[in-house]
């Protein structure tokens, strides 16, 4: 029987969280995901150019644009070739990103994925009845 290749977290990292509408309302989903994609690759002392896979949980993306996974990729300044993901499981999605990485690495599609979760409540539509 084979064996799975082993998984490490390496870094981890958040944004402040903020109020609604309030000092991070201006700051869209991919642009925060951007900041911890970024300070991620950069505490876990690797190249841009080493991260095979972004994969970004995120639930809210009206008004986003397309593929905010990617967007938050480019952001932070990943190169053209790191594909990304972005996957919407509502409260699992940050989670579900984090396995989603864990079992590329483990059946070594990837060597290197930066995971996680990012979201806006403030730049989300709402509905006023």
């Amino acid at each position: 029987m084979s064996k799975f290749k082993d998984v490490y977290v390496v870094s981890a990292v958040r944004t402040p969280v903020g109020n609604f509408m309030a000092s991070l309302s201006s700051v869209p989903a991919p642009r925060l995901g951007a900041i911890v994609i970024e300070e991620a690759v950069k505490r876990a002392n690797i190249e841009k150019n080493m991260v095979d896979e972004v994969i970004m949980g995120n639930v809210l993306m009206g008004g986003e644009g397309q593929a905010p996974a990617r967007q938050a990729s480019r952001f932070a300044g990943l190169p053209d070739e790191v594909c990304a993901m972005t996957i919407n499981k509502v409260c699992g999605s940050g989670l579900k990103s984090v396995m989603l990485a864990a079992q590329a690495i483990m059946c070594e599609d990837a060597n290197i994925v930066v995971a996680g979760g990012m979201e806006s409540m403030s730049n989300a539509p709402y509905a006023i009845p």
